[in-house]
């Protein structure tokens, strides 16, 4: 079972981090006209240690899917520091990029159009090996079958197609496919959104398992704060390409400072009548565009406690009763 081990950077050292990482996309206008500039991400910043869970979350467009591109290495930065294992992912030379590729695998969201369905089960987890690896046919196939029991499938299963699977049988799959390279970081892109609620929670459980046997680190991108309760160690809200609230679960889902976190939970299932919401927000307003966001705080637009302040001034992240928190009035919603 030790060729399913992944590595682990050295001690006290994250797995990934990030620094005021930026995205920017250019947008062509027509023929003779200046492009516009999409801020798809502004500026984040964050650390995931192994055997730790950071959560992203967000409504639909704040960033946090362009986010998970960037840290998997699938898209560049225009902007900040990557280190994943301590080497700059960033300006790393092709070589040692390339064997960066390898320690952050994904997990996509619809299990049903990320596998093949042309291929059986075998070949679709011995794919990443005969790309990467000089693994000779009979230990990839070896390593194939160990890795489906690891994630609950049968032996017979490896000669299958992915049509005779359910939808929890694909993400398992999908999953098996994510560490047969052992990478250090999983990132999960809306892994059980797609998953019926009672699959949901069986597949947060294998990767709660996976996490604790193999000491990987997640990045988990998802925008249903009942699943991030269930999974997460530390969260990170996203608004229009900005952190405005991040810091550990317990402390975020106990005491919300950030307006729009407070929105978040008071809009979940089974949060909304927490003690830490006290009444229910209703959001008013669409998403600003991203191509043209406000000049001040993000959230101003939308915000039921906004002020001339918030309008003209964006807030930095800043620490408040132990998380960091872009918010002018954040001390206000401190209760004792």
């Amino acid at each position: 079972m030790s060729t399913l081990l992944s590595a682990s950077p050295p001690a006290g050292q994250p797995v990934v981090e990030a620094k005021n990482l930026k995205r920017v996309y250019e947008i062509r206008r027509g023929f003779l006209r200046a492009p516009d500039h999409l801020q798809a991400v502004g500026g984040v910043s964050f650390t995931v240690h192994a055997g730790r869970t950071l959560a992203v979350v967000g409504e639909s467009g704040c960033g946090k899917s362009t986010l998970a591109r960037m840290v998997s290495l699938i898209e560049t930065p225009t902007g900040g520091q990557l280190r994943i294992q301590g080497i700059d992912a960033v300006n790393a030379p092709k070589q040692e990029r390339a064997g960066l590729r390898k320690a952050v695998q994904l997990v996509f969201q619809n299990p049903y159009g990320s596998l093949n369905p042309r291929k059986k089960i075998g070949a679709i987890l011995e794919a990443p090996l005969e790309i990467n690896t000089a693994m000779p046919a009979a230990e990839r196939a070896v390593k194939a079958r160990a890795m489906l029991a690891l994630v609950g499938l049968r032996p017979e299963h490896y000669d299958r197609y992915p049509h005779m699977f359910s939808g929890g049988q694909r993400q398992r799959i999908a999953i098996a496919r994510a560490l047969m390279l052992n990478p250090t970081l999983v990132v999960a892109d809306e892994p059980v959104s797609a998953l019926d609620v009672s699959i949901q929670a069986q597949v947060l459980n294998l990767l709660a398992d996976l996490q604790q046997s193999l000491g990987l680190a997640y990045l988990f991108i998802s925008h249903d704060l009942g699943v991030v309760r269930h999974i997460a160690h530390d969260v990170l809200v996203m608004y229009l390409g900005h952190a405005v609230e991040q810091g550990e679960k317990s402390a975020l889902f106990a005491q919300p400072l950030h307006p729009y976190t407070q929105a978040l939970l008071a809009s979940t299932p089974g949060l909304a009548g927490s003690s830490a919401v006290k009444q229910r927000i209703v959001l008013k307003g669409e998403l600003p565009s991203p191509l043209n966001p406000p000049t001040g705080c993000v959230f101003s637009t939308r915000c039921p406690h906004v002020t001339d302040r918030c309008r003209a001034e964006r807030p930095a992240l800043r620490e408040v009763a132990g998380r960091q928190v872009a918010c002018h009035y954040a001390e206000d919603f401190l209760t004792a």
